[in-house]
């Protein structure tokens, strides 16, 4: 009897882990929701006429904004999913100038720009093996992005301190997370990254006042933000 009680004390039960939800990944289309937070800033290229006399960049200062959003998942095979997430995203910069005889006050120099996106993207998902209740992945895949706070039919412009952007823009997307498979869900937090591949900027009206010195230095503006976004499926 001591024997038995010595291997016992030695040799502990081992748990099994349990698996959750062992089917969910064989389905072929599943739907979900999405809430998080995301950052943009933007991306400058200037004209070789400002850089020649001034080689101060116009500063942007990033708000923290807030996603929300549905999603479709298909299934193609065991390691790879296509899926479609409409949302809208909400977010803000202001835009600081560097100083100049054009600029009053510094009020003038402050522009604020507001951003609400639907933000429609079709994402490919790579999924590694499933160990227990976790999978990493990645996603890429590429967006449009309709502006509903552009101003961009506003026939006022930076001299009357409303700035304008494009209505419409196309960007590229990549990203990680991890898929926690829970008891009743699947949850998975993930990070991207979105990158314009348009010219935002909606140049300011000609007038007596001569060029612009909101829009006038700047050839190219384009976004680039992340996005943390926690899923629910």
């Amino acid at each position: 009897m001591l024997g038995i009680h010595w291997v016992h004390a030695q040799y502990p039960t081992v748990r099994e882990t349990i698996t959750n939800l062992p089917n969910f990944d064989d389905l072929f289309i599943h739907f979900g929701y999405f809430v998080g937070i995301n950052s943009y800033d933007f991306k400058f290229s200037y004209e070789k006429d400002y850089y020649r006399k001034n080689y101060q960049d116009i500063e942007v200062l990033s708000k923290n904004g807030f996603n929300v959003g549905l999603l479709a998942d298909m299934r193609i095979n065991k390691y790879i999913n296509l899926r479609i997430e409409p949302g809208l995203y909400y977010t803000k910069r202001d835009l600081m100038y560097p100083p100049n005889s054009r600029f009053n006050n510094d009020s003038d120099r402050l522009r604020e720009v507001k951003s609400t996106y639907i933000h429609l993207p079709l994402m490919v998902k790579f999924s590694t093996e499933r160990i227990n209740n976790f999978r990493p992945f990645i996603l890429t895949g590429i967006s449009t992005d309709f502006n509903l706070s552009s101003n961009h039919k506003n026939t006022d412009d930076n001299f009357s301190n409303v700035f304008r952007t494009s209505p419409k823009n196309m960007n590229y997307e990549i990203g990680l997370g991890f898929d926690f498979y829970l008891f009743y869900f699947k949850f998975s937090p993930s990070i991207r990254g979105i990158f314009s591949m348009q010219n935002e900027l909606v140049p300011d009206n000609p007038n007596s006042y001569g060029a612009s010195p909101w829009t006038s230095p700047i050839s190219k503006m384009v976004s680039r933000g992340f996005a943390l976004n926690l899923t629910f499926e």
